[in-house]
């Protein structure tokens, strides 16, 4: 054959079938202009010869092209990785506190019991026989373990192999967007997981996880098991039927033995579910040690009863005795979540004593919803008194404003970032159902989705605060001037964009009103019309004012002086924010001196 086809080709045809390597040209570039196809298969047309060329010289030819058309594409791999080691920096990397793998537990089971209730619109059946909807969180100190049970939808062993041996496999994302396929159910904005890892933060403290479980799809009872340092697990059928749930998901956390002491604590338990978890929508119990009085019979010496034989009754005493029982750790219900219409203000006053561990009423509240590009819901709180270290005006490291998603406490940590220093006084709850937070939820991930939140959340304020002004009782003012008013006058000094908004909260005293406060309205009211700006004048004391000396020229000309400034470590820098706020209600501000020296 190698003959005929030497006869057949000259050398410069072979030459022009020779692929060149250093080019690494594709098929279509190598073959001779020209040339159309034959009737047979693997035969081709020379054109200007007139001869066909053999199939097997087109055949090396093409395969050649191929696979240097495949070199130059590239294969194509699959990332590898090392499980245990991407385990523990999931697990370590991600959460700042170790606390939080209650949080997140807690969350998973939140959902398991909406998912449950969302199916049981159109499947009642997955109800049947599984008890009431609700978690319960059990440590045992003796044995160093935390059993967290809820009696939702449960798992069946494909899903266990799904979500939890499919690491950021989120279930509760592919339960979403089932939801918004099936119109019967509707879109649901309770569900709170996300990423698919909230799961893996037991590791944080524990060294072996054991997963229970029961779905209504199955009469299967499937338990999932692993241990921190392991790159796999182990999923078997339950056969114990001591151990056989109705319905729902059983975990078992067996704890470091350096988080023991710490995380077996039921009183420790108790206060992570009202911290983390206290306004979920499912009743949360846990296991918890209690003490009562009972009555007992009490022991006599012998000779007293034999002296005694005759009587009936015994002498009793009381004793207490310890037993264990289940406490509702959630009984305070998300007031936010409610109409505004249908709240009474004692309802709010409770609330907010609850919430913030307050023994005096608010002066004002604020409950509102917000919609559009950031949507939220809160309730802010005007305190009854002032901080009790002044230090905090001027560096605070409050925690008064506590951020939720979806009823799930997220932090109370946010450096001025949701509300500004000066406003730091104001204590509240913001919960909003779809922000941006970062895996571990911990951090706002979009710094324009916060600076849209507090704008709104200033604003709202700044209603609050007007609304106690416009009061008929002035006392309440009084009484909001007198323990942050300060507050305020930062607030004009360090805020000039809402400088406009804050001047008319403001008060003072001034040289006609020595014993009552005025606002800056009203002494642009009571100007005589030929005054052409607002006085004031800034001493260390009330006394001072009245005796300034430069003083007396303005009030023979019944010009009053509005501003007695006399908190000498925040008004000379009021001053100044004046001079930069240039007008108000058409009026310049203009200190006693500059009055003088003209």
């Amino acid at each position: 054959m190698a003959p005929a086809l030497s006869r057949t080709l000259g050398p410069s045809s072979v030459a022009a079938l020779r692929p060149s390597p250093s080019r690494g040209l594709p098929r279509a570039a190598l073959a001779p202009q020209g040339r159309r196809p034959a009737g047979a298969r693997g035969v081709r047309w020379e054109a200007g010869r007139g001869r066909l060329v053999g199939a097997r010289c087109a055949s090396a030819v093409a395969e050649k092209a191929a696979g240097e058309e495949e070199e130059a594409a590239g294969e194509e791999f699959e990332y590898q990785a090392e499980v245990s080691r991407l385990m523990d920096l999931i697990v370590h990397s991600l959460y700042s506190h170790k606390e939080v793998f209650l949080r997140e537990l807690v969350s998973n089971a939140s959902d398991a019991l909406d998912k449950l209730r969302f199916l049981s619109v159109t499947d009642p059946s997955v109800l049947a026989d599984g008890g009431d909807m609700e978690i319960r969180i059990k440590p045992d100190p003796d044995a160093g373990t935390i059993t967290i049970t809820d009696s939702g939808i449960g798992m069946t062993k494909d899903e266990l192999k799904d979500c939890l041996g499919t690491i950021a496999q989120s279930g509760t994302s592919k339960f979403l967007k089932a939801l918004k396929e099936n119109k019967e159910l509707g879109a649901d904005n309770g569900l709170i997981g996300q990423f698919g890892v909230g799961f893996y933060s037991a590791f944080l403290v524990a060294e072996k996880v054991v997963v229970s479980t029961k779905s209504p799809k199955t009469d299967k009872q499937y338990i999932w098991e692993a241990e921190a340092n392991s790159s796999s697990y182990v999923i078997r059928e339950e056969t114990d039927p001591e151990k056989m749930l109705t319905r729902g998901t059983q975990i078992t956390l067996f704890l470091r033995e350096d988080d023991k002491y710490e995380f077996a604590d039921p009183t420790r338990i108790q206060g992570l579910v009202k911290n983390y978890s206290q306004f979920v929508s499912f009743p949360i119990f846990t296991w918890q040690e209690k003490s009562r009085t009972v009555e007992v019979e009490e022991e006599e010496s012998k000779e007293a009863e034999e002296t005694a034989e005759g009587e009936k009754e015994k002498k009793k005493k009381t004793i207490t005795e310890k037993y264990w029982d289940w406490e509702l750790a959630n009984e305070t219900k998300p007031i936010w979540m409610r109409n505004p219409k249908e709240v009474e203000e004692t309802e709010y006053n409770e609330f907010y004593k609850k919430a913030f561990n307050e023994f005096l009423d608010p002066l004002a509240h604020a409950h509102f919803t917000t919609e559009g590009e950031v949507e939220f819901r809160s309730v802010l709180y005007i305190p009854g008194m002032a901080p009790l270290s002044n230090e905090e005006i001027m560096n605070p490291k409050t925690k008064n404003i506590r951020l939720y998603v979806k009823r799930v406490f997220i932090s109370d940590d946010f450096d001025g970032e949701l509300f500004p220093r000066y406003l730091s006084f104001v204590k509240g709850v913001v919960d909003s159902n779809d922000l941006p937070l970062n895996v571990s939820r911990e951090i706002l991930q979009e710094s324009r989705i916060v600076r849209i939140m507090r704008k709104r959340l200033v604003r709202k304020t700044f209603d609050m605060i007007q609304d106690i002004a416009d009061k008929d009782n002035k006392e309440d003012y009084k009484k909001f001037w007198e323990s942050f008013g300060k507050f305020m006058k930062l607030g004009c000094i360090e805020d000039s964009g809402n400088q406009k908004r804050l001047a008319p909260l403001l008060r003072f005293y001034s040289s006609k009103n020595e014993t009552d406060l005025i606002s800056l309205d009203q002494y642009v009211e009571n100007m005589p019309e030929t005054q052409k700006a607002i006085y004031y004048i800034a001493t260390d004391s009330l006394q001072s004012a009245k005796t300034a000396p430069f003083l007396e020229k303005l009030l023979q000309k019944d010009i009053e002086v509005c501003a007695y400034l006399v908190d000498h470590r925040i008004d000379f820098l009021l001053c100044y924010s004046w001079l930069k706020l240039s007008l108000f209600h058409f009026f310049r501000f203009s200190t006693l001196l500059s009055r003088l020296m003209r």
